[in-house]
């Protein structure tokens, strides 16, 4: 059994939160997205009220320690979580004391002065080698903090990180209760839909793009069991081609993934497109057209779906009672070729009586882009945790860990 935030009697306790601030910056330094940060709020607002002392943690960006010092050094200034600190004083409208180191006595003396009600944010986390070797000494010390521990960072919970699986994990030996948020709270009753779906909720149907189904070959075999029909689209189409024995220009293929795609095309629900929209260039296309899929022409390379192919994936979205996105159309950033992944948002959008999950990432970002956000059922924090969510059937470290 697992148990909320909500359940949780905290006044004057110190609670180890670990949150997703993982926010993309512009180049002047500035956050440029703070829906993660934005997203937190519910459940430290809810420790807040309780009289918590709210100790934060979250990692930012990447470190590679095998790099030269200097190198570590300036990866540890770009991705600093200071200006976070000030965001998240502004949108709760009270001080958040920042911690600049991660162990010793600054972080020890700030966390043992918290009064009730009070929010600290520890540096990144990664700003310690050992936080993504689930380093047990670490796990430990920073355990040792708190009274108690709250995980709600979906997008890390595939991760068995120290403060994600090695922190709650020591709390339990000591007896201090764990807890999930409301966010992570969210994500597992929504994507638990799309592990399990129940018989009145069919057709299920999966639309997978992105760039390789080496990538997603796991997920692949879970959808083609648990869905009624899986549309392919993306990069990760033209491999699909390949193995029908088709042309694919200068299109990405996988050649060692032909022998799985044929698998799978042997399953009878893959759906691929009918007709692709191709280009010249990826950088600088001067020659764009729309061809049928087994006339791809030399030369050429894939960039979108064509209109007869979102006319096909439409007749399966518009049936369907549960759909899981999770990767776009063709390459969306570019304006001549979102045609594909917005059409497939619109269609989506449109059928209001379908339970409908966007499994983050690039299809997160893209319906965020233009503007359908709200018209989904469930638009994910996570990309790669909510792909391993339905690929382990809802078993990943950082929320099987929070079980009694």
């Amino acid at each position: 059994m697992k148990h909320s935030v909500k359940e949780l009697q905290v006044k004057g306790k110190k609670v180890i939160v670990r949150v997703d601030f993982n926010v993309p910056f512009k180049d002047d330094g500035s956050i440029r997205d703070d829906n993660r940060i934005v997203a937190a709020l519910p459940t430290i607002n809810e420790l807040i009220n309780k009289g918590a002392r709210v100790i934060l943690m979250s990692h930012l960006g990447k470190i590679d320690f095998k790099k030269e010092p200097e190198e570590i050094e300036k990866a540890k200034k770009k991705n600093s979580l200071a200006s976070v600190a000030k965001r998240l004083s502004e949108l709760l409208k009270q001080e958040v004391i920042f911690s600049s180191v991660t162990r010793g006595e600054e972080l020890e003396s700030k966390v043992a002065a918290l009064k009730d009600g009070q929010v600290l944010l520890m540096q990144n986390s990664r700003y310690e080698k050992g936080e993504s070797k689930n380093d047990p000494a670490l796990s430990e010390y920073w355990a040792s903090l708190g009274d108690a521990y709250v995980m709600d960072a979906f997008g890390s919970a595939h991760r068995a990180h120290c403060t994600t699986v090695g922190i709650p994990e020591f709390m339990k030996k000591e007896g201090k209760p764990v807890a999930y948020g409301y966010l992570v709270e969210k994500e597992i009753h929504a994507l638990g839909r799309c592990v399990n779906p129940q018989e009145n909720e069919r057709p299920y149907i999966a639309i997978l793009g992105g760039f390789k189904v080496s990538s997603k070959i796991q997920v692949i075999d879970a959808l083609l069991k648990k869905c009624d029909n899986v549309l392919i689209c993306g990069a990760m189409a033209y491999t699909f081609f390949r193995a029908q024995g088709y042309k694919t220009g200068n299109s990405f293929v996988e050649e060692d993934q032909l022998e799985y795609a044929k698998q799978c095309l042997n399953s009878g629900k893959i759906v691929l497109p009918v007709q692709t929209v191709v280009a010249n260039s990826f950088d600088n296309p001067t020659d764009v057209k729309t061809v049928n899929v087994y006339d791809l022409p030399d030369g050429m390379e894939g960039m979108d779906i064509g209109p007869n192919t979102l006319d096909v994936f439409e007749g399966y979205i518009k049936n369907a009672k549960t759909i899981f996105w999770n990767g776009p159309a063709g390459v969306f950033e570019k304006e001549g070729f979102q045609a594909g992944t917005l059409g497939i948002c619109k269609a989506i959008a449109a059928n209001k009586g379908a339970f409908s999950v966007v499994g983050g990432g690039d299809s997160a970002a893209a319906v965020k882009q233009f503007g359908y956000s709200n018209e989904f059922s469930h638009v994910s924090t996570g990309g790669g945790a909510s792909l391993e969510m339905i690929q382990f059937d809802g078993q990943l470290p950082g929320i099987v860990v929070l079980e009694d």
